[in-house]
């Protein structure tokens, strides 16, 4: 993929250096050290004993005791502290972060122009980047979910590891594998912005669990099908395929299509418990989206056929 000349995204988010949870472990000792310090200067009517028990709750927790001494919120994290030597995700050297802020960007590109020609305005969401762990407001994550939207906060998030074991578990290698991935992602941002995920929502309550899940899976497959779109007009106004491209991304919708998933889990296969769609069904519209580049061809709702 020709992605080092591309535009960068001012949208990520990261947070690889506080790992999970911090920010609001941070927030409560520092909460704990404005309260005591209260009624006087920075920390005049704390005492020996409070100072103690910050000191000891910050160095149990890893956090600057000085930072909460001062009534600093540590849950805080300037650019300047995620370049620091020795943060994880920090420098500018990081070479991952700049593919996925590239990716993010040609994704605002081409859905700005997309909705434009419908008379409507995209809004941009954010990536957040997280090791390990994070917390969202559709609740805490571990990075064994492997990347997800979030609807309630309008934000993508990713742990950079699944891109390892996208290569080395599922084999699926090569940088536009993962730009798919990416690309799926953005496209649960657009079914919300465009009020499909909402929808979806109220049908699935008032259903049964495989009736819930058979619409999910038409989601999760026009959500392939807008990743093949975006591929089709960033590639016809930016040239960004190069000879293969099209082969990892179609292996990775192979890799991670749900027959394939529970085969190598559990050695069989439940089509009413799919949530995601076959590693067929995958290709397919991932594929439908990259050859008309037309939103009409991602109707997964309307299709007779998945």
């Amino acid at each position: 993929m020709r992605w080092r000349m591309g535009r960068r995204s001012q949208n990520i988010e990261d947070r690889r250096g506080q790992g999970g949870g911090l920010g609001g472990l941070g927030r409560g000792l520092g909460g704990l050290a404005g309260g005591l310090g209260r009624g006087g200067g920075r920390t005049s009517g704390i005492g020996i004993i409070g100072i103690i028990i910050i000191i000891g709750a910050a160095l149990l927790f890893g956090v600057d005791p000085l930072t909460l001494l001062q009534g600093g919120d540590p849950g805080v994290y300037d650019e300047a502290t995620l370049q620091q030597p020795g943060v994880p995700g920090g420098g500018a050297s990081d070479e991952m972060k700049e593919f996925v802020s590239v990716v993010l960007a040609d994704t605002e590109d081409t859905w700005h122009q997309l909705f434009a020609q419908s008379g409507g305005v995209y809004e941009e969401p954010r990536l957040v980047l997280f090791s390990g762990a994070v917390n969202s407001q559709c609740g805490y994550a571990s990075s064994q979910v492997g990347p997800f939207y979030c609807p309630a906060d309008h934000k993508v998030y990713l742990d950079l590891v699944f891109f390892e074991e996208l290569a080395q578990r599922f084999g699926a290698p090569g940088d536009f594998a993962q730009a798919y991935v990416i690309a799926h992602e953005i496209g649960h941002h657009v079914q919300t912005l465009l009020g499909i995920s909402q929808k979806v929502n109220e049908m699935r309550s008032r259903m049964s669990e495989a009736d819930a899940n058979a619409l999910s899976v038409r989601v999760e497959l026009q959500a392939d099908c807008f990743a093949g779109l975006w591929a089709n007009h960033a590639n016809r106004s930016r040239q960004i395929l190069e000879a293969g491209d099209v082969e990892e991304a179609l292996g990775a919708a192979t890799a991670i299509g749900d027959d394939r998933l529970q085969r190598q889990g559990q050695g069989y296969v439940v089509p009413d418990s799919f949530t995601h769609g076959s590693s067929e069904q995958r290709v397919r519209w991932f594929r439908a989206g990259l050859d008309s580049g037309s939103m009409q061809a991602c109707d997964t709702f309307n299709a007779d056929n998945l």
